[in-house]
């Protein structure tokens, strides 16, 4: 990975601190348009400040929402950015929230004062000063305050040994120390060593088993659209793209929906969710984003489509879990369903599309994209209000 000088003003090709090139890579069309910085995580480290400080001050200096999803290591700005424009903004990063005032090193550490107010602390010249609370960011500091570094091996060893020294030397107390350190430890547990079966024949019959549950759950309640035989055009659909997998186009798929008569039926979604989506489900919506944008006419279409993604996770035994959020994320950034779909879904449990207990593990499991979203949208209508003051004043 290419490095530049974290000073960029400072032409010296010797210079000891150092930041990766900051790197762009634009997504979506139109509205949906972002600007994507895969080494966000590599540039903080360099520059020894929390990813999300430099996003948000790209957001707030260029006016864009930001997306922040620290466990997948996606960084955002909303609207399509310039790796040189971005380049430059992070340059007055750099210059108001790392570098000394002093020296002009960037080896300072944030610190959050009871005032409110930041200050740091200079590990190369000793320097204390504090940052100009004016800039938004400051705000987004004090609510989240960088982590506290952990001490290093050789100063926690150190520790224990002026703890030891200062213990007693007491030659009856050095006996029972040097008894016991022979005593066999009590808690020395025994780990089996488990493992998953992944020879080929395993491999076919764990997906045999998985098409089952999934082949079940085609079959629709009473209660929703369809007689719920094996003869309703729903489970010919499923039987058909489970037969015909891999070797027909969206195209096709959509035509044998028009074929059956329920392309404008909501069920239609659940259904072609749970027949096109494979293990582990990351990438899979986006893949296929053109059939659900056909399919997805309204709010009922988008809750079946996850009602749909629900059965298909219950049908896996919840064993992907953890990519629940990934995969809201991509149903989201790709316009499949709305942010009201989405608070809707998560403000209770349901036993529609399945168990009510695993209706609950979901909702729990996606928390860490539902929370985002709430931020996100509070943050939106609180530049509008900022964005409303402003005009009423030039009146």
């Amino acid at each position: 990975m290419a490095t530049i000088n974290i000073r960029r003003d400072v032409k010296d090709s010797f210079y000891r601190y150092r930041m990766p090139r900051l790197q762009s890579k634009i997504e979506g069309k139109g509205n949906g348009i972002k600007t994507v910085i895969p080494n966000m995580s590599d540039i903080a480290k360099a520059l020894g400040r929390p990813p999300l400080y430099v996003t948000k001050f790209f957001g707030f200096e260029l006016g864009a929402q930001t997306t922040i999803i620290a466990d997948m290591d996606r960084y955002i700005v909303n609207g399509a950015h310039d790796a040189n424009k971005l380049q430059d903004l992070l340059d007055v990063f750099i210059k108001r929230f790392v570098l000394c005032k002093s020296c002009q090193n960037p080896e300072t550490e944030l610190s959050i004062n009871k005032d409110q107010t930041i200050s740091y602390d200079c590990k190369a010249c000793g320097y204390h000063g504090e940052i100009d609370g004016r800039h938004k960011l400051t705000g987004v500091i004090v609510k989240n305050p960088p982590p506290k570094k952990k001490k290093s091996k050789k100063h926690k060893q150190a520790e224990e040994a002026e703890a030891e020294a200062d213990a007693s030397d007491d030659e009856f107390t050095r006996r029972i120390q040097a008894e016991a350190a022979q005593l066999p430890s009590a808690d020395t547990v025994v780990e089996e060593e488990w493992a998953v079966d992944t020879s080929e024949e395993a491999v076919r019959a764990r997906v045999q088993q998985l098409e089952g549950k999934l082949r079940d759950s085609l079959v629709l309640r009473p209660d929703e659209d369809g007689d719920g035989d094996s003869d309703s055009p729903y489970s010919s659909l499923g039987d058909w793209i489970d037969e015909n997998y891999g070797r027909v186009s969206d195209v096709e798929i959509y035509k044998k929906i028009k074929e059956l008569g329920i392309s404008r039926k909501s069920k239609t979604v659940a259904v072609v969710v749970q027949c096109l989506l494979k293990e582990p489900f990351v990438g899979q919506f986006e893949k296929h984003s053109a059939l659900f944008h056909k399919l997805c006419t309204s709010d009922k279409h988008q809750r079946s489509l996850l009602g749909g993604f629900e059965r298909v996770m219950a049908a896996d035994e919840l064993e992907h879990l953890s990519t629940l959020p990934k995969v809201f994320l991509e149903l989201y950034q790709n316009d499949l369903v709305s942010e009201g779909a989405f608070e809707k879904w998560g403000a209770k449990a349901s036993k529609k599309y399945v168990d009510r207990e695993t209706s609950k593990k979901l909702r729990e499991a996606a928390q860490p994209f539902l929370a985002w979203l709430q931020e996100a949208s509070d943050e939106s209508s609180g530049d509008e209000d900022e964005d409303d003051d402003d005009e009423e004043s030039e009146d």
